[in-house]
């Protein structure tokens, strides 16, 4: 897409109905995208206290809730690599409405589970779907959009998210111990595919480059060429970063007004629910108003600036959020700000992904970054566990410390381009 010479005022000045609709349908699918991966947060309590026949609060529950949620991140990263791929040889068109049906279909069966082995299965697949339908709605809107306009669609694409999480919400709450009709939920994004079909065509520069004979979301091309290789890789340690601190950090919001309400007298059932509503309401309207903050700031500012200081303010903002609130009071008050502060860069990843790589291996090279670092953050989930576990090891202290890792971006930040006011590579 070409450079505009200047910006208009308002950055969705001439944005056309059919980009509108383009980013109604992205975002959509990343809405029940998110709601596939926190449907099973929610439920896996009642579903593996069932299937195992044990009581909830048995080790066996948590023991293979970390389990089925490692086999969700590879699945995620291997679907996220394939249909990246996918994306670039077969159109975006076709690899949306197949990644849509993947996690919408796979996630009503498990309505139909009844034993470990088939709700691995089904996770694996679900996270298939979730993991390639990212990269593929990511590309498309970086593609549809004019270049003034790019950041914000792509930010606002980013951001749904949060809707998916609280839809999650509202279907946990709704079904209670009957988790089964939470996943029969899931099926409904599968009319989803129809309105893709439908009402998307494929992009002007994805059909250029079809036309060229390309090496269309060639994995060898992606990674032979040094120019794409380096991006791709520093890209896949720059969301690590991001999925890394999201585990370790910014979910520990719940457990932080969890352990603040116990410490200070509140019954077990009280503080399980208010840090619930703390977390999954008040944390996650913050970070909703980050997600939707990243674009426009990386418009002004730059994007390696933006991922700069959005990283500097979420370290600073962990042993704020740690330490300095007394009461529950105060803590919703640090939540948002919290909440705000550490999920903003993971719209950068919608924002600057699509940004680093040329038409025939934009999904592929998006993909390969977000999913790739999704595989890396994985050891994060062990590494905080274990810290969390030390002896004598405070909660506050563990998550400040592992705050840390968002410093980090910093040093990777410093090798990769600024693409602001640049047109995508071709």
């Amino acid at each position: 897409m070409s450079s505009n010479a200047t910006s208009p005022a308002r950055w969705y000045s001439g944005v056309t109905g059919y980009q509108w609709l383009v980013l109604v349908i992205a975002s959509a699918g990343w809405v029940f995208d998110a709601f596939e991966g926190q449907i099973f947060n929610l439920t896996r309590n009642d579903l593996l206290a069932e299937l195992l026949k044990v009581a909830g609060s048995d080790p066996q529950v948590k023991q293979w809730g970390d389990i089925f949620l490692g086999v969700f991140l590879a699945g995620g990263t291997f679907g996220g690599l394939l249909f990246g791929s996918l994306a670039d040889r077969w159109g975006r068109r076709p690899t949306m409405a197949v990644t849509i049906l993947f996690y919408s279909v796979f996630s009503g069966l498990t309505f139909f589970a009844t034993n470990l082995w088939q709700v691995a299965v089904l996770r694996f697949l679900v996270a298939m779907g979730v993991g390639g339908e990212w990269a593929v709605a990511a590309a498309l809107v970086a593609e549809v959009f004019p270049q003034h306009a790019r950041a914000h669609a792509s930010g606002i694409f980013h951001a749904t998210s949060v809707l998916g999480t609280w839809l999650a919400a509202l279907a946990g709450l709704a079904v209670g111990a009957n988790w089964r009709w939470a996943y029969l939920i899931g099926v409904g994004p599968a009319l989803l595919t129809l309105w893709v079909r439908a009402s998307v065509k494929e992009p002007e520069s994805w059909a250029k480059a079809a036309t060229e004979n390309k090496r269309m979301g060639s994995f060898a091309d992606l990674l032979g060429n040094p120019r794409w290789r380096g991006r791709a890789l520093l890209g896949m340690l720059l969301a690590a970063v991001g999925l890394g601190t999201f585990w370790g950090v910014t979910v520990a919001g719940q457990d932080l007004t969890k352990e603040l309400l116990l410490r200070t007298g509140a019954p077990a059932a009280e503080a399980a629910s208010k840090a619930k509503f703390a977390y999954g309401i008040v944390q996650s309207a913050g970070g909703g108003l980050g997600l939707l903050a990243f674009g426009p700031i990386a418009v002004r500012f730059g994007r390696r600036r933006t991922f700069a200081l959005m990283l500097v303010l979420a370290f600073l903002i962990v042993p704020v959020a740690c330490y300095v609130p007394q009461t529950y009071a105060q803590m919703l008050v640090v939540l948002p700000v919290f909440g705000f502060l550490t999920l903003s860069i993971h719209a950068g990843f919608a924002v600057y992904f699509p940004e680093l790589f040329p038409n025939h291996l934009r999904a592929t090279g998006s993909g390969f970054c977000f999913n790739g670092g999704r595989l890396l953050a994985a050891s994060m989930l062990f590494f905080s566990g274990w810290l969390k576990a030390l002896p004598g090891m405070k909660l506050q202290l563990a998550i400040t410390l592992l705050g840390g890792l968002f410093l980090c971006g910093l040093i990777v930040l410093n090798f990769l381009p600024e693409t602001k006011d640049q047109p995508l590579p071709e």
